[in-house]
């Protein structure tokens, strides 16, 4: 096992966090094969309590199992929550590599961008840009990645900026790499630790805003997510906790396992932190 394996699965929390979250991406994998009919079939008559016959988890307003609509709305979560923070690593990466290497003007330009999008109300901007683009998968893909993307920005021009000047860097430049090949194979390589550390944490952030969007009824009708089953059961939570609760439940512990991933990672790959 690697030195990095060995601190990451030493801490407790860490380890807690990657069991939990490997379930999750099991139970959303075989979500189709365990329910087969999938889970906006009326299985039973509304609002039958956990336990009942065939509905370990309940049945919700519509007479749905609940419990497999758990299954399918963490392929949801998971599946915006990956995508939508690949395309603001990339995005922000770009940017920020470019900003932090050429510094100057670039730097100033890219940096006044960047402080545009992160002093616009994030949340109300994604809600515009998903109104606008209409309620699907696609579009709050999209939209959270635009509004995630600065984080990442700074980071990586934090990082290239104290790289650029190293002796590798100026090595790389004496036998005539291109900047291109200087930013990607010979700086970033070198910049990866934070970038894989906030990453951890902003597939959580993206699932959070993901079940706020389909809570107030922005999400892809077509598809049941974690935040539609809330927001759809908010009515009845009152009579029927289960219907809100479990949902609410699976969105806080995939949050927190992330989280404790995150906080793994980040001790794993500065082991001086760590101690």
């Amino acid at each position: 096992m690697s030195a990095f394996a060995r601190r990451f699965l030493s801490r407790p929390t860490a380890l807690f966090g990657f069991v939990v979250f490997v379930a999750i991406v099991v139970i959303a994998l075989a979500a189709p094969a365990v329910f087969a009919d999938g889970p906006f079939k009326i299985v039973a008559i509304p609002l039958l309590p956990p336990g009942s016959p065939g509905l370990p988890a309940g049945s919700d307003v519509l007479g749905r199992n609940i419990l497999a609509g758990l299954a399918f709305g963490a392929r949801i979560s998971l599946l915006v929550g990956v995508t939508s923070t690949l395309g603001a690593i990339g995005l922000g990466v770009l940017l920020g590599a470019v900003a932090g290497y050429y510094g100057g003007a670039v730097d100033d330009l890219l940096m006044r961008v960047t402080e545009f999008f992160q002093i616009i109300p994030t949340f109300v901007l994604l809600m515009v840009l998903v109104a606008f683009l209409e309620p699907s998968l696609a579009s709050a893909v999209i939209g959270i990645a635009l509004i995630s993307w600065p984080q990442v920005a700074r980071v990586v021009r934090g990082e290239f900026l104290s790289l650029r000047q190293r002796e590798f860097v100026q090595a790389a430049r004496v036998l005539g790499l291109s900047d291109t090949s200087i930013i990607f194979g010979q700086i970033l390589p070198n910049a990866l630790a934070p970038i894989v550390v906030i990453s951890s944490m902003m597939v959580g952030n993206a699932i959070l805003t993901e079940s706020a969007l389909s809570f107030l009824g922005l999400g892809d009708p077509n598809l049941l997510s974690w935040g539609t089953m809330i927001g759809g059961s908010r009515a009845a939570m009152w009579v029927a906790w289960w219907t809100t609760v479990l949902p609410g439940l699976c969105i806080m512990v995939t949050v927190l396992s992330l989280n404790f991933i995150g906080d793994g990672l980040n001790d794993a790959l500065n082991p001086r932190r760590g101690r």
